[in-house]
């Protein structure tokens, strides 16, 4: 039975020393799993941190985007007010440009009559030269002019106008003189 015994001691020593490795390989294992765990809460930390200034910076980003919106849209409504107030300005000069240009055709004929008329000033009656004044000189197209104006003038100033809420619109007065 003393064969026994120390055959169950060394089988015990045996079993005790694969136990103390293994114990050894888990604290090793163990320490390491803490030292992760403490790297791991400090990313788990920062990570929530990284979260929570990306969450602020959308909200900001949003508040941000819905001024600018806002600003575009207040800019496309002066736009399109403004616009309208040109396509009116054009309507209403092409108008007056085909008036002007019916009242040039029709007085066409008188131009031509006024310069017959005007030639008469340019030449002296006799015939030899003679020093003429600018006002001579000027004188038939002066007439021209004249003929070619009529009786009509206009006056046309551009005036700006606020309002629309701070836009600037362009009105068109005529006088006549």
């Amino acid at each position: 039975m003393i064969g026994m015994e120390w055959m169950l001691d060394v089988l015990l020593v045996i079993l005790l020393t694969a136990t103390l490795f293994h114990a050894v390989r888990l604290e090793r294992a163990l320490g390491a799993l803490k030292r992760d765990r403490a790297s791991l809460e400090a990313m788990v930390g920062t990570f929530n941190a990284s979260t929570r200034a990306a969450e602020s910076g959308i909200e900001r980003l949003r508040t941000a985007t819905e001024g600018s919106g806002r600003q575009i849209q207040r800019q496309i409504d002066t736009a399109t007010i403004l616009k309208e107030d040109l396509t009116f300005l054009v309507q209403r000069a092409e108008g007056i440009a085909d008036r002007l240009e019916e009242q040039l055709r029709s007085a066409r004929p008188t131009v031509a009559a006024a310069r017959q008329g005007a030639s008469r000033y340019e030449q002296p009656a006799d015939d030899e030269p003679r020093v003429r004044s600018q006002a001579e000189r000027d004188r038939p197209a002066a007439i021209e002019d004249n003929a070619a104006l009529g009786d009509f003038r206009h006056k046309f100033d551009v005036v700006l106008d606020d309002h629309h809420g701070g836009a600037a619109c362009l009105q068109l007065k005529q006088q006549r003189l």
